[in-house]
């Protein structure tokens, strides 16, 4: 089975960061995440990273450095999702692709229902601190 590469954006602005929800009847439906997606055949993980939030929130990122790589294997299949560091150049995030979006402080974040391939990423995020403290 190919190994799907992912794409996850961690956005921090004013000690909280950015969390998107995935559709009912998705996949992990309803679940909270680090905004992203599929890449593309292809396609430059970045690129992927700027036309995913561009599609899901109507925004225009900057991407940064990456913060971490998870190998996650689901039922359907397995996935290796690259997380970064990423900045809002222009737009305020709308939920357009995705059910909603909020912003929440670390301790709050901890405490949403997250697929399990984001937990390392909150893990990462809480041991580093990375500007939410």
């Amino acid at each position: 089975m190919k190994t799907l590469l992912v794409t996850a954006g961690v956005i921090i602005e004013k000690k909280k960061v950015l969390v998107t929800q995935r559709m009912e009847g998705a996949p992990r439906g309803l679940l909270w995440e680090f905004p992203g997606g599929k890449v593309k055949e292809g396609e430059d993980p970045r690129d992927a990273l700027r036309r995913e939030f561009k599609e899901e929130l109507d925004v225009d990122v900057e991407v940064g450095k990456i913060i971490e790589a998870v190998f996650h294997t689901y039922p359907e299949y397995p996935i290796l999702l690259l997380a970064y560091h990423c900045r809002i150049k222009k737009g305020v995030p709308k939920p357009i692709g995705c059910r909603d979006l909020k912003w929440v402080s670390l301790k709050e974040l901890t405490q949403l229902a997250m697929p399990p391939a984001d937990k390392p990423i909150l893990i990462q995020l809480g041991s580093s601190g990375e500007g939410l403290i």
